[in-house]
């Protein structure tokens, strides 16, 4: 999941939301221009945009190129430039990747031309298979832990207290292959300012090795049989087919509609394909915009077809526990039965 860490939640998603919709406003383009333009749902752009959406670091992506802007733009808290920076240690304005945490020491500078970060990273994590190029310089300190850095094919081991500065126009990889978490300071100063270093950097850290899975369920047992009703997601973090992280999410059913007008026909609207239906169940959605899959034992066909539309893939299960039926997903062994949508 893509977060600012700050005190509260909430403001955190209204300062991604305005910097999107400024930025969209600047560029003269309407929510379903923008939604044409990035692949994404309008509906899902609209909920970003009102701070009610935490977007994943994919999405962002999405839009950092649709808009051509660097993806920190969207976590900043003023798009103002700025000559000097002072962050205090508690207001660093941070990226949560799964097993990574990327917390920017310069928000807001003039320019972007110096991009400096505290990285966190999980034991195995790192920049992805692929090797990053860019025009610039780059810096890397080890603060705790161990980093492996690639240039050009050779290996550089990095300890506490070491550190490494290259051309970063010189292929280059990382990975944290400590058994512990490791940090390190980087910085990024690309003499390009129409290249956007941090997106190669750090998208592939979600992109390449981590996802998330949400199972709608009423006990974090077992899989609900109706989407609609469960009052739970259990959202499950896969890194390199491991599962690093679980954790239990509030989610919105049917009983939260009951003081909507016409709610006798809630239940037949849930399984509609209406544009009121379709509300609901991005309503019902909210808290799982940053997973790409879901996995349910039944839903309306409604509310399958909508989850598509928001860029989450629905997969419908006759398996009970949750714990066999993530395995199996992860293994590659869980059919979706689509013949059991209602």
């Amino acid at each position: 999941m893509f977060k600012i860490e700050s005190e509260s939640l909430e403001s955190a998603d209204i300062v991604v939301g305005r910097n999107l919709r400024e930025l969209r406003a600047k560029n003269r383009l309407s929510l379903r221009t923008l939604a044409d333009l990035s692949g994404l749902n309008i509906n899902t752009l609209s909920l970003i945009e009102n701070g009610k959406s935490s977007p994943s670091v994919s999405t962002l992506q999405r839009l950092a190129q649709a808009l051509e802007v660097p993806i920190a733009h969207f976590f900043e808290s003023s798009l103002s430039p700025k000559q000097i920076i002072f962050t205090p240690a508690n207001e660093r304005p941070a990226i949560s990747v799964g097993g990574t945490l990327i917390e920017n020491l310069g928000k807001d500078l003039m320019g972007n031309r110096v991009q400096p970060f505290i990285i966190t990273l999980d034991p195995g994590l790192g920049s992805g298979e692929r090797t990053i190029i860019h025009a610039g310089f780059e810096f890397v300190y080890c603060i705790t832990g161990s980093m492996k850095y690639w240039i050009e094919g050779i290996e550089y081991v990095l300890n506490p207290g070491d550190s490494l500065v290259f051309e970063s126009h010189l292929p280059h990889s990382w990975m944290n292959n400590n058994s512990a978490k490791t940090q390190i300071i980087l910085i990024i100063y690309p003499s390009d300012s129409a290249e956007q270093p941090t997106i190669q950097h750090f998208n592939q850290i979600s992109k390449e090795n981590s996802m998330k899975i949400a199972i709608i369920t009423d006990d974090s047992k077992t899989i609900s049989q109706h989407f609609g009703r469960a009052p739970y997601y259990l959202v499950f973090t896969i890194v390199d087919g491991q599962i690093v992280n679980r954790e239990r999410r509030n989610k919105m059913g049917h009983n939260q509609f009951s003081n909507q007008p016409h709610d006798t026909e809630a239940h037949g609207a849930e399984h509609g394909s209406d544009p009121a239906s379709h509300n609901k169940h991005v309503s019902m959605a909210e808290t799982i915009f940053d997973c790409q899959v879901l996995l349910c034992g039944g839903m309306g066909r409604g509310a399958y077809e909508s989850m598509i539309q928001l860029n989450i893939q629905p997969l419908v299960t006759d398996m009970i526990e949750i714990e066999p039926a993530i395995q199996a997903y992860i293994n590659g062994n869980l059919l979706n039965q689509a013949e059991r949508l209602h």
